[in-house]
């Protein structure tokens, strides 16, 4: 009896031990192990590229923001330039030319712009605090349209033709397409970089499940002695891995919304100043709306259900290329 059961005994043992990997599935010890340091590395790399993606996103969605009130306001303006000429009255040209734009049909609002408004505008490229009045600065005069009645241009150039020559109407046509030309790069630029930031992060979760899998091969070739097949094995890889995009893609997100609003801080404090006119001229006031916070929460979805899908593929290549055989 002693005998049989010493015979049976290394049989048994080994039967024993082999499934012994198959608690560390349920317990704190997964398959793959979540804080390991290159597992927290690969959380940190992705809450990186989600941060970059996430503000790419944000900024895109800034900039066309702006970029729609920048034609809503141009569109409902145009604009008087009264220049000064030897022999004329700079005053009465500004004057005359505001009384013919109020007469003219489809506008609602004709103001002379004063003096040290226009000079303010000069300063991005002139500088603060210079004397301009040796320079031959030209007038300007803002014209509210009327939405309600369209306007005759052609007419209203002719009449300043005729009594002020030194006067011409800007209709902002070609600023609006030079806006909108820039507006559109911009987006461009900002949509082919989150296409950039998914496409390393596919490539660094491929790479990191491989390193998993190679590190647990011991692991997995238990599993397959007990009849765990491919698709189980993935699924493990693919839920652990989730958990890990989803913590990156969520302190990534986090991140770019801090970064936004700490931009619109710096940028109130700079109150009157040409460097925030420049800056609120592109970006507006950092207000990026629900369909930026919309596009940051799609961010970080779709970079925590893209690492699980690539490594879920990842795995069931790897597989199929170790045993040489199609995964089961």
């Amino acid at each position: 009896m002693t005998d049989a059961s010493h015979e049976r005994g290394p049989e048994h043992g080994a039967e024993a031990a082999a499934p012994e990997p198959l608690p560390a599935l349920r317990g704190n010890a997964a398959l793959v192990p979540v804080d390991s340091t290159e597992a927290r590395a690969l959380v940190a790399v992705i809450a990186i590229l989600a941060f970059l993606a996430a503000l790419s996103a944000c900024a895109a969605e800034l900039v066309a923001a702006a970029s729609a009130q920048w034609r809503s306001r141009i569109a409902q303006e145009m604009t008087i330039q009264v220049r000064p000429v030897s022999g004329r009255d700079m005053e009465t040209d500004v004057r005359r030319s505001a009384e013919l734009a109020r007469a003219t049909r489809g506008i609602a609002e004709a103001r002379p712009m004063p003096k040290g408004e226009a000079e303010r505008l000069l300063e991005p490229w002139l500088g603060a605090g210079l004397d301009l009045s040796d320079i031959p600065v030209p007038h300007l005069i803002v014209l509210k349209l009327d939405p309600a009645a369209p306007i005759d241009a052609e007419a209203l150039k002719a009449k300043l033709a005729a009594e002020v020559p030194s006067a011409s109407l800007d209709d902002h046509a070609l600023w609006v397409a030079r806006l909108s030309t820039m507006a559109r790069a911009i987006v461009g630029v900002a949509v082919a970089v989150v296409v950039l930031v998914f496409a390393a992060t596919g490539l660094a979760v491929a790479f990191a499940t491989r390193g998993a899998v190679a590190a647990n091969r011991e692991v997995v070739d238990v599993l397959h002695f007990v009849g765990a097949d491919d698709a189980f094995i993935a699924r493990e890889f693919q839920r652990r891995f989730f958990r890990m995009g989803l913590k990156g893609g969520a302190v990534g997100g986090a991140l770019a919304l801090g970064f936004i609003a700490l931009c619109a801080f710096l940028v109130a404090g700079w109150r009157g100043s040409a460097t925030r006119d420049q800056i609120e001229a592109l970006f507006g006031a950092f207000d990026i709306g629900w369909q930026g916070y919309a596009s940051v929460i799609l961010v970080a979805a779709f970079v925590a259900g893209m690492t699980g899908v690539v490594s879920r593929m990842t795995v069931r290549h790897f597989l199929q290329n170790l045993a040489g055989r199609p995964a089961r």
